[in-house]
């Protein structure tokens, strides 16, 4: 192609309708998600866009995979298994430093099995419990904790959306994709440096910050007392008060044990439990969803859920009583909540005082705040009847049940069968997002709610966007411009010059959009220079989910803005140096994983 003719019109539209996009983008006062719908219909309108070809992106193995990898990372989070896994290790880690090696790493190591923005929010309850417990600045540890999700998301193909994107990139240039671990060698070179430099350069972040409140901590609610049963395949059975609370890292207390008739209460740490026991247990909510869990024990109720009743509409929430309610004075058995109002008592918690009896025989009063669980179709209504005010959404799963070792046989096996070729990578993790539905590990309610629409309907509306940039030789034309470069720079040059453009461009385009836009660009620089495509391909992924320097390039770093208190410029102070360093450490790494070979 001769790079010195004239931009055609076709392409000046293209150029036209991205450039009008980032624009948007950077202004930020429009979502993401309707400027890519807008600026699909443009490029319908204005031609660059065949008809039959607007909905393609929707219809893309992309989006299913990216949809179907957040439910999966979903699911592996509510199964708990990271929570126990990293339960040894959490009294040694006393010092800040420790904390943000172990905490980082594990991050790290998740993101490449999992999305980065699955791993992430796996982690952060367990780095705020620490923070709290040994009162760290939960602002030393998040940040690093973010960057190593995106370091960590570099070392396979599902870790995060630009390799799998690029992967797309790739087959539609050669027929082939790449394969999941064809990342793994020059993501493990970046990411293993990256966590060593982020355990010692977090001092680099301003201290002392306080995040914002979560909802949690707007509330204020003090312990929640619930009733539980031993079954006999309890883990507690045969073992101690010391015990259940060394299990609960004593976040939880033992107020009464009932056997037959003779109730205890108060019970010391050496009196053992036996199947058939009745407990009161008083805690916080989610550790006693923990407890619960990890113990097998069984939350008592006053009467089952109705067959009828779809298990994905049972849900769980908070209410609190009201004066005029006609709750006041009176107990759930009396009552019979579930006969009349068709929901279960589950844990109630009262200020200033501590419960001592059954859930049944509590006299419930006014400004009780209750945990009820039952149909979230009816609930409203229900709590309408009974002069109760729901309190505001929270992440409730007291009652929910948990998973523990499924969830990550199933990701195991969806990431066997796609490695191995068996399935391609889009059929492995669809199959196992249903898998994760069936057995019940997310429920369809939650699955909705893990699935990040915006970013589907972006990568959807883009896609042919982008691809318009292609089939009207823009980025070629693109690519013959930084092709002039290759007389002032050699091979390496054009490789870091490409991966820097892809972290510049990021935080305006989105990590995925940057990809979409500048693979077609650095695949048709590399066919310029007479070289195979998948070096520069590796640059543009290793660049859009390096995005450190903004809080807006990536989801992992907006998550830990606002609980890390973190302003936007203190995102450069780390991000700038790891930003440098993966870019000096990246560039040779993918020249010899990835030599320049002819095209």
């Amino acid at each position: 192609m001769d790079f010195h003719l004239p931009v055609t019109l076709p392409q000046a539209i293209a150029f036209g309708i991205l450039f009008a996009m980032m624009a948007m983008f950077a202004w930020g006062k429009l979502r993401y998600d309707l400027v890519a719908l807008g600026g699909l219909l443009l490029a319908v309108l204005a031609g660059i866009v065949p008809y039959d070809k607007a909905f393609s992106g929707f219809s893309d193995d992309i989006v299913i995979i990216v949809a179907s990898a957040l439910l999966v990372s979903a699911a592996v989070e509510r199964s708990g298994i990271i929570e126990r896994l990293i339960r040894p290790v959490s009294p040694y880690l006393t010092t800040t430093t420790a904390q943000v090696v172990v905490l980082t790493a594990t991050v790290t190591v998740l993101s490449a099995f999992v999305k980065n923005i699955g791993a992430l929010a796996m982690m952060m309850p367990v780095a705020f419990q620490l923070a709290r417990r040994h009162e760290t600045p939960a602002s030393a540890v998040l940040m690093p904790m973010a960057f190593g999700s995106l370091l960590g998301g570099t070392v396979t193909l599902i870790g995060t959306s630009p390799n799998i994107i690029v992967s797309r990139v790739r087959a539609e240039l050669t027929g082939e994709p790449f394969g999941m671990f064809d990342f793994t060698a020059v993501g493990l070179g970046l990411a293993v440096p990256g966590v060593i430099f982020l355990s010692f350069a977090y001092r680099l972040l301003p201290s002392g910050r306080k995040g914002q409140a979560s909802m949690d901590t707007a509330f204020n609610i003090e312990g929640y007392t619930t009733e539980v049963m031993v079954p006999e395949d309890s883990e507690i059975v045969g073992k101690t008060v010391g015990d259940l609370m060394k299990l609960a890292e004593d976040e939880v207390d033992v107020l009464m044990i009932l056997r037959g008739h003779s109730p205890r209460h108060g019970p010391r740490k050496n009196a053992t439990f036996k199947a058939g026991d009745i407990l009161l247990l008083e805690g916080e909510p989610d550790v006693l969803e923990r407890v619960v869990g990890q113990a097998k024990l069984k939350l008592a109720r006053d009467e089952k859920e109705e067959k009828e009743t779809p298990h994905d509409d049972i849900g769980v929430m908070e209410a609190v009583i009201t004066e005029g309610s006609l709750l006041v004075g009176r107990t759930p058995a009396a009552l019979r909540l579930y006969h009349r109002y068709q929901v279960n008592l589950l844990a109630v918690s009262r200020r200033g005082e501590r419960i001592r009896r059954q859930m049944r025989s509590v006299a419930l009063k006014a400004g009780d705040v209750l945990v009820l669980q039952g149909n979230v179709n009816t609930m409203p209504e229900a709590l309408g009847e009974m002069d109760c005010l729901p309190l505001a959404a929270r992440d409730m799963r007291l009652g929910s049940g948990r998973h523990s070792i499924l969830p990550i046989l199933v990701l195991l096996a969806a990431m066997a069968l796609a490695s191995l070729n068996v399935l391609p990578v889009a059929i492995a993790f669809f199959g196992a997002a249903v898998v994760m539905l069936m057995i019940r590990a997310i429920g369809l309610r939650d699955a909705y709610g893990a699935i990040e629409w915006p970013i589907l309907i972006l990568l959807g509306a883009l896609i042919p966007v982008s691809d318009a940039l292609r089939t009207t030789g823009g980025a070629d034309l693109i690519a013959g411009w930084l092709a002039r470069a290759g007389d002032i720079l050699p091979p390496a040059g054009l490789l870091g010059l490409i991966m820097i453009a892809a972290m510049a461009v990021t935080p305006f385009l989105n990590n995925a959009a940057t990809v979409l836009v500048m693979g077609p660009i650095a695949a048709g620089l590399a066919t310029t220079l007479g070289y195979g495509p998948d070096a520069f391909l590796m640059a543009v992924a290793i660049g859009a989910a390096c995005d450190f320097l903004t809080p807006i390039g990536h989801q992992c770093n907006t998550l830990v803005m606002g609980p890390g208190g973190y302003r936007f410029g203190d995102y450069w102070r780390l991000g700038l140096p790891l930003s440098v360093m993966v870019v000096l450490a990246g560039v040779p790494l993918i020249a010899f994983f990835w030599p320049f070979k002819p095209a």
